[in-house]
């Protein structure tokens, strides 16, 4: 959509290029024109960030602000340049922050966070996406601040470290005032009793204790990752952070002591070909913002992880050798 400035030729809605068929002095309200759209509500998000943010907000017409994690410092939240975008555009209403992020699984500095809720003037509601927050140091929740600060939202599951995604259950931690829309907003009986008999059983101090022990056990196999991966030629530098139950890595183009570059031909090429030839399913992230050449790896089992190494060594090391067009016309041959 354009908007007029006044002088524009408007020929693209189907309206009536004279007057309207009104006797009155109508002045300049251009009644033959239809009405601009109000001005929308937006959203705000600081991208490489979770996708389904910006398509909640789209099914919602909700428009959709983009305020950049600085990628070159680890991803950390630019808190400066998030507050010039909340004084200078009053239709942005929240303020979405993933920590630990997705994909970067690092935990957003608190000072940042807090430097947006101290807004001398804004008047919305800062989100904080705690999906992963489990797999981070303990104290890294900002789950207490929701009692200092009115207009925060926490948000965490029972999806990730819990192992509960199939129950479709979490919680949200904020004031009264927010607490007390949103449940006027949810749908009557919103959670089975199936899920909600079990979450509550989750939370049992036995059913902690096998959480903790996943937790342990998991990130044992991050460290691994962390430690093995670099090992094999043509995987580059693990961008972001390792609070979370992946790791997101660079795939370069060549081994990086000859000088490789992160490269999204050979990343996408080794998401294709480790699913298609190995059975190894990981998440392609080149096309989000710093990601160029990314992988995201969830870790897994003793026995998946020996399995991802594995893969990605004798896969990664066909790409580099021989080619990517070359190892795609191999693998298309051997499945005809």
């Amino acid at each position: 959509d354009y908007e007029d400035n006044g002088t524009n030729v408007l020929l693209d809605a189907n309206e009536l290029c004279f007057n309207p068929a009104v006797l009155a002095n109508l002045g300049v309200l251009r009644l033959n024109r239809y009405p601009d759209p109000p001005g929308r509500d937006k959203m705000l998000i600081c991208p490489p960030t979770y996708g389904m943010y910006g398509v909640s907000a789209c099914v919602n017409d909700v428009g959709v602000v983009h305020v950049p994690l600085d990628a070159y410092n680890g991803f950390r939240l630019r808190p400066e340049a998030v507050n010039e975008a909340l004084s200078s555009n009053p239709f942005i209403k929240i303020v979405y922050i993933c920590s630990p992020g997705n994909p970067t699984a690092a935990c957003i500095a608190k000072e940042d966070i807090q430097r947006v809720l101290e807004h001398p003037t804004w008047n919305g509601v800062v989100v904080i996406d705690e999906a992963y927050i489990d797999f981070a140091l303990d104290g890294s929740s900002l789950a207490e601040w929701v009692l200092e600060f009115q207009n925060l939202v926490v948000m965490q599951t029972l999806s990730k470290a819990w192992g509960l995604a199939g129950i479709r259950v979490g919680a949200a931690f904020t004031s009264a005032p927010i607490a007390k829309l949103l449940n006027s907003l949810k749908a009557p009986y919103n959670i089975s009793s199936p899920s909600s008999a079990l979450a509550c059983a989750a939370l049992r101090p036995e059913n902690f204790a096998i959480m903790r022990e996943s937790r342990r056990k998991i990130m044992q196999q991050r460290d691994r990752i962390l430690q093995e991966l670099p090992k094999i030629p043509g995987i580059g530098a693990f961008r972001g952070g390792i609070d979370a139950n992946f790791v997101l890595v660079e795939i370069l183009d060549k081994p990086r002591d000859s000088g490789g570059r992160p490269s999204n031909e050979v990343a996408l090429a080794l998401h294709n070909l480790l699913a298609e030839g190995k059975g190894i399913v990981v998440r392609f992230r080149g096309k989000e913002f710093g990601c160029r050449g990314c992988l995201r790896i969830t870790v897994g089992t003793p026995d998946e992880v020996d399995r991802l190494l594995e893969g990605m060594k004798a896969v990664l090391g066909e790409l580099l050798d021989q080619g990517v067009d070359r190892v795609k016309d191999k693998l298309e041959e051997a499945q005809a």
